[in-house]
C-alpha cells in the first residue's frame, strides 16, 4: 500500500501554481498526491504530469461534485453539465498518467432531501443510465472510477459500503469499484473493518481520515482493525489522507470545516504520513 494525501489538504481550488507542493509533499514521506480537481482549465495537464514525475510522485484524481455537478437531478441540463465535468476529469486522469478517479460520482455533494420513492427510482436510473456511459469512457482510458459512500449529511443516496456495491452490480461495468473515507464510515457503518471486509475485491480506493477529519492517529477510529480488514482482503490500493483547508470553494458547505484541525495543514500531512508508515509498515 502507497501513502497519499490530497490537495485539499493545502489549497482550493487546486491550479497550476499550486504544483509547488508536490516537493514538499514528497519530502513528508508521501508516495502519491491526490489532485482534487474542481476546475480542468485552471490545470496545466502535461506539466502537471511532469511536475509529478520529477519529485518521484504518482498521482490520483478526484473530483468536486457541487450542485452543478449532478447526474442524479430532475434538471437536465445539470445532469449534462455533470457527465461534460467527470468526462473531462477522465480525460484528465488519463493525460496525467494515472488510472484511478474517486468521489462521490452519483450526485451532488450536500443534496439530502426526503424525497417520494418514485422520484428516488427517477434518480437512481438517470445516475445508472450516466455512470453506464461513463464506465465506457473509463474502460477505453484504463481508468478505474471508485464511488465513495458520504455520510448522511452530505448525500440521500449512497452513504453505505453495502449501497455503493448494489450501484456497481446495477451499471454492471468493472471499471467501477468502491471508494472508502474512514471518516463517513466511522458514521454510517457498524463496522468499518467489516465494511473493508464485504468490499473485499471491489475495494479501489481508500481515504484514512480521523473522526474529526484531522490528523489520522489523534482520534477514535479502529486503525488497527483497519489495517488488518486491508491486509485480510488483499488491498494494494493508495492510501491516501484527505482533509480540508477552511474555504474550500466547491463543497464548502458539506464539507462543513469551520475551524482549524490541527496546528497547521503542514502538521496534520506530516504527522499523518509518519503514523500511516508506522501502522502499515
Amino acid at each position: 500500500m502507497k501513502i497519499g494525501v490530497n490537495t485539499f489538504v493545502w489549497t482550493s481550488p487546486f491550479t497550476t501554481r499550486d504544483f509547488t507542493l508536490m516537493p514538499k509533499i514528497k519530502a513528508m514521506g508521501f508516495d502519491i498526491i491526490e489532485v482534487a480537481v474542481e476546475d480542468t482549465a485552471l490545470i496545466d495537464v502535461p506539466l502537471l504530469r511532469k511536475t509529478a514525475r520529477d519529485e518521484g510522485l504518482e498521482l490520483t484524481i478526484c473530483g468536486a461534485f457541487g450542485t452543478t455537478r449532478d447526474i442524479s437531478s430532475d434538471d437536465p441540463a445539470i445532469r449534462r453539465n455533470g457527465v461534460a465535468y467527470i468526462t473531462d476529469c477522465l480525460r484528465l486522469t488519463e493525460a496525467v498518467g494515472s488510472s484511478l478517479f474517486a468521489g462521490p460520482v452519483y450526485s451532488a455533494v450536500g443534496k439530502t432531501r426526503m424525497v417520494s420513492p418514485d422520484q428516488k427510482a427517477q434518480e437512481r436510473a438517470w445516475c445508472v443510465e450516466n455512470l453506464r456511459g461513463l464506465g465506457k469512457i473509463a474502460t477505453d482510458a484504463g481508468i478505474t472510477i471508485a464511488i465513495e459512500p458520504l455520510n448522511r449529511f452530505e448525500t440521500d443516496m449512497i452513504n453505505l459500503v453495502d449501497q455503493a456495491i448494489e450501484l456497481i452490480h446495477e451499471v454492471g461495468d468493472p471499471a467501477f469499484k468502491v471508494h472508502i473515507d474512514t471518516f463517513h464510515a466511522n458514521i454510517e457503518e457498524r463496522s468499518i473493518p467489516d465494511a473493508i471486509r464485504r468490499a473485499g475485491d471491489l475495494l479501489g480506493h481508500f481515504h484514512a481520515c480521523e473522526n474529526d477529519r484531522g490528523t489520522p492517529g489523534t482520534g477514535s477510529i479502529d486503525w488497527v482493525g483497519v489495517r488488518d480488514a486491508l491486509r485480510g482482503v488483499g488491498y494494494a490500493g493508495p492510501v491516501v489522507i484527505e482533509s480540508f483547508t477552511p474555504g474550500i470553494v466547491e463543497i464548502a458547505k458539506a464539507a462543513a470545516i469551520w475551524r482549524p484541525l490541527a496546528s497547521s495543514q503542514d502538521e496534520l500531512a506530516r504527522d499523518g504520513a509518519r503514523f500511516l508508515r508506522q501502522l502499515l509498515g
